[in-house]
């Protein structure tokens, strides 16, 4: 079954019409060239996956309501500054086939308007006396910081263990979705144990999520070609480091080489994702995807059923089975 995402959004149609408009409202500036920026980003925005979550948790859980729609809007406030600092800490000038913010303004403009949406996130809750929820998405926001660094730190000696892997993307990506969860339970007055359930939901999630994307740099018959960006960037991801670690010592040096070394030339990166392949680093991260899958759904059935519920599940299933 082709799962589509307006079927998901069924429950919550009415719901995230009614964020898009608090969303927009939350972005408004006076300064022209801070507005115009606005407008650009707003346009730009993806398949709301994230405000999804909230929304979801919340209606599975209690009654969405005025501080689930503020909850959404900080979640993609502080996210979106954090995406529009990483375009320039990448020198990136594409984000999601368009051109990103600091292609179009240079680095100084999208600093400020980084700087810009994290402080217009903390007003909308500080205004509000949101603050279980500031703190949920601070602590998101401290984790993916954590983990970038955490990344950058190991690519430079190509050392990561799987234990230190998990770590990372826990912190780089499942602490987010985490943050969702946890923010749509906290929004309509779940006590701190609900709350701490749902955070672990998003948790389980979030960790399936990065896997999958993870699988694409390798390809497969549904994806087509292989990318090998992460090897090009030199990120030692699950694949990977489950081959390193069932290989012999001479092949294991000989990766390590070209990934070092070599991640330039497409022929050595072909090389590096062939060995990966033989060696059941595909077979191996998929399983370990469909771990996190089956542990998020255990949580999520503690919950009673309805609409939300399916549509909450559902969106698990679209975040691991999306072709991009």
């Amino acid at each position: 079954m082709t799962l589509d995402i307006n079927q998901i959004q069924a429950p919550i149609e009415k719901d995230l019409e009614i964020f898009e408009k608090k969303f927009r409202q939350s972005m408004k500036t006076d300064v022209m060239l801070l507005d115009q920026i606005m407008k650009y980003i707003i346009h730009r925005k993806g398949k709301q996956i994230r405000p999804m979550f909230v929304f979801l948790t919340a209606g599975t859980i209690g009654e969405i309501n005025e501080a689930t729609y503020r909850g959404a809007a900080l979640i993609e406030l502080l996210h979106t500054a954090t995406l529009v600092h990483d375009d320039v800490v990448d020198d990136s000038n594409y984000r999601r086939g368009f051109f990103s913010i600091k292609a179009l303004w240079k680095n100084k403009i999208a600093v400020l308007v980084g700087d810009y949406l994290l402080s217009r996130g903390l007003l909308l809750s500080v205004d509000n006396g949101d603050f279980d929820l500031l703190k949920i998405v601070s602590t998101a926001v401290k984790e993916l910081s954590e983990g970038e660094l955490l990344q950058i730190e190991k690519a430079r000696k190509l050392d990561i263990t799987e234990d230190v892997y998990y770590e990372v993307i826990r912190q780089k990506t499942a602490s987010l979705i985490a943050s969702c969860c946890a923010v749509g339970a906290a929004s309509v007055g779940a006590n701190a144990e609900i709350v701490a359930k749902a955070k672990l939901l998003g948790e389980k999630i979030g960790m399936a999520f990065q896997i999958k994307d993870d699988l694409f740099d390798y390809g497969d018959a549904e994806i087509g070609k292989p990318t090998g960006i992460d090897i090009k960037e030199k990120k030692m991801t699950l694949p990977l480091i489950y081959a390193l670690n069932h290989a012999s010592w001479s092949d294991k040096r000989n990766i390590i080489n070209l990934v070092k070394n070599h991640s330039e030339n497409p022929k050595k990166v072909t090389e590096v994702i062939d060995f990966v392949k033989k060696s059941g680093g595909i077979q191996y991260t998929t399983e370990v995807m469909k771990r996190f899958v089956k542990e998020a759904n255990d949580i999520l059935f503690t919950f009673p059923d309805s609409a939300f519920r399916q549509s909450l599940h559902d969106l698990v299933l679209f975040s691991i089975e999306r072709t991009k």
